[in-house]
């Protein structure tokens, strides 16, 4: 059964509420932005149909106002809601309310994020439909269970919060007796972050990769996946760089993993466009987590399977099937993002301000998905993150050859960006060849060979 959706709100602000908004136009539905004060000036603003404030520049009283959001729909006239990622795209309530007013929430149900969002009840859930887990626990409910548990999975484990995201809340422990004083301090900073102090242990892998599969999913049974993409390149937990597919990873785990990730996405019965994400050590991979909502790497998949994984989500929602998808991509070529933050490049601190000049680079194989302009003030009040840079080529060296190339045009004034970052990192021999980890950039920053790209002539 088939729902037709005419007007689509975005309950977001930047490059994903753009991202969203091309996606709608070219489907020809019409689009409702909401925005708050600081917001006033934004592109996303200026490219909807119809444009609604929400609030004062706090994310707390605009971005992550339910009632505020959900009025601005209804003033609307709006029959949809696009959430994009971060803010509201992972809270059930948030999904549960937009259904009850009538509207349809473009991504998965209420429930498959209250079961993906519990890292516990996923890691459970994961373990009963037959894909690789870590050793690990349930919640725990005491230091001395937190002991027994590590003595038995064997050292070094990490603490995580069962509610967590984004690194808040882990905590990696190598020493017995540091274990009760290390999961009292975790439980409070997730307690802090999440409202939920739970925590469970796993066995800490030391030198993984980082790997996720997108799939799709709809709502008869049918589930694909869309290949895998690599983002090990990270800092804090943050992912900086992703690219499609991987490089270094051999056919057979390749299968395995994507076959995983449809197994885990039909054990859930999911509907909808989602990220499962996984653990590489050697040739052994396991489950992390699923991200029930668009990712922001989305686009290096895109670029090499041609599919519009907006427009999918979209459609399922709708009630489409997934039968126009060809059931076995191959990956056409390789892609190559990287992410442009307002921010130090070596000490990661964030630099708002206004840009003062800007450019950024054009020519075959390169996408910018960005949301500002010469002129545009970076706000304090938000994530740090300007522009994706997407560069796609036949292959992986030549992919890198024109992602060096397209880092030499871009200019952005006014502010820091981590652009030197990018520029030193595609000189690392570890990068150039695909041997790297999560682990690289804190064990290899040369915060002086860094700041010397930022004057070094393209």
């Amino acid at each position: 059964m088939t729902a037709q959706i005419s007007k689509v709100l975005i309950a977001n602000r930047g490059e994903i509420a753009l991202r969203v908004i091309r996606a709608c136009r070219e489907m020809g539905l019409k689009t409702v932005a909401v925005y708050s004060e600081a917001d006033e000036h934004a592109l996303h603003v200026r490219f909807a149909d119809e444009a609604i404030c929400i609030g004062p520049a706090s994310a707390q009283l605009s971005y992550l106002n339910i009632p505020n959001i959900i009025a601005a729909a209804e003033i609307s006239g709006a029959d949809a809601v696009h959430p994009g990622y971060g803010f509201l795209s992972e809270r059930a309530e948030f999904a549960e309310v937009v259904e009850k007013c009538g509207m349809i929430f473009i991504g998965p149900t209420p429930e498959h994020m209250r079961m993906m969002g519990d890292k516990v009840r996923a890691r459970e859930t994961m373990i009963e439909a037959g894909v690789p887990v870590l050793p690990g626990t349930g919640v725990l409910t005491s230091g001395e269970e937190a002991v027994k548990a590590a003595e038995d999975i064997g050292l070094p484990v990490i603490l995580k919060a069962s509610a967590g995201g984004g690194g808040r809340g882990m905590k990696i422990v190598r020493e017995l007796d540091r274990i009760a004083a290390t999961l009292a301090t975790a439980q409070a900073e997730a307690l802090a972050a999440f409202g939920c102090g739970d925590m469970y242990i796993e066995r800490y892998v030391e030198r993984p990769r980082h790997v996720e599969v997108q799939v799709v999913a709809d709502n008869h049974g049918n589930v694909i996946d869309l290949l895998e993409r690599e983002c090990s390149i990270q800092r804090r937990h943050q992912k900086l760089v992703e690219e499609a597919p991987c490089a270094n990873l051999s056919e057979e785990v390749r299968e395995a993993m994507l076959a995983a990730a449809v197994k885990a996405a039909k054990a859930i019965d999911y509907r909808s466009v989602g990220t499962v994400e996984f653990l590489l050590d050697g040739d052994k991979f396991y489950f992390m987590e699923m991200n029930t909502r668009v990712q922001v790497e989305h686009c290096v998949t895109e670029m090499i399977t041609g599919v519009d994984i907006v427009q999918e989500q979209i459609r399922l929602a709708e009630g489409e099937a997934i039968g126009h998808l060809n059931r076995r991509h191959r990956a056409r070529g390789h892609a190559i993002e990287v992410r442009i933050n307002a921010e130090d490049p070596v000490t990661f601190a964030p630099h708002p301000g206004v840009i003062s000049a800007l450019h950024f680079p054009g020519g075959t194989g390169v996408r910018v998905d960005s949301h500002i302009y010469q002129g545009y003030t970076v706000s304090p009040h938000y994530d740090s993150m300007l522009a994706k840079l997407i560069v796609h080529a036949p292959d992986r060296e030549r992919a890198l050859r024109r992602l060096r190339r397209a880092l030499g045009e871009s200019v952005v004034e006014g502010i820091s960006t981590n652009i030197p970052l990018h520029r030193w990192l595609l000189k690392q021999d570890a990068f150039q060849s695909g041997e790297y980890d999560t682990h690289f950039l804190e064990l290899n920053l040369d915060g002086a060979a860094i700041l010397s790209e930022a004057h070094a002539q393209v």
